[in-house]
């Protein structure tokens, strides 16, 4: 399994954010500017929702902004933190359907966010495959690359959610 915490060689994304489908921004707390330079990401009032996945001090959002946080790690997740990025996805769904403009966030904005933004492509009607290819082609190469968190989306958060209770 490769996740961030194993992987110092993958980089800083090159944008705070990027747009997934119409309305759905997938980010993190950092980024490389166009010098190659590491910044902070903060968020203000860009978006309506904001959900945080790794929270961060300093990092946003501006009071007034809704914000729903689930700090989960960046590996195994357990039956309980696979229903809270489920709870998250439904209301990032319903959101979308309001018209308003969600970003889920975590560290890169890769995997525990990609997670999250997938999930919510598939309630939409995606394939998996078809989440993680538009995940990879609007916000980088490097999205998903915890090949746990694929797996989950292959399996069907669901079924991964009772097979992680089951083990328990």
């Amino acid at each position: 399994m490769r996740t961030r915490g194993n992987q110092p060689d993958v980089p800083a994304p090159d944008s705070p954010w990027s747009e997934i489908v119409p309305g759905l921004w997938m980010g993190g707390h950092e980024f490389r500017d166009g010098s190659g330079q590491v910044e902070f990401v903060v968020v203000h009032d860009e978006f309506d929702l904001v959900q945080t996945l790794l929270r961060l001090p300093g990092h946003g959002p501006d009071p007034g902004v809704e914000h729903q946080v689930w700090p989960i790690p960046d590996g195994p997740l357990d039956g309980t933190q696979l229903a809270g990025v489920m709870r998250l996805a439904q209301a990032a769904s319903e959101a979308l359907d309001d018209g308003r403009s969600v970003l889920v966030r975590c560290y890169h904005g890769y995997n525990r966010s990609g997670l999250v933004i997938a999930h919510t492509l598939v309630r939409r009607g995606c394939s998996a495959e078809e989440a993680i290819r538009l995940i990879r082609a609007h916000r980088s190469p490097w999205a998903l690359h915890n090949e746990l968190f694929v797996a989950y989306l292959r399996a069907g958060l669901s079924t991964a959610r009772l097979l992680e209770e089951l083990a328990e």
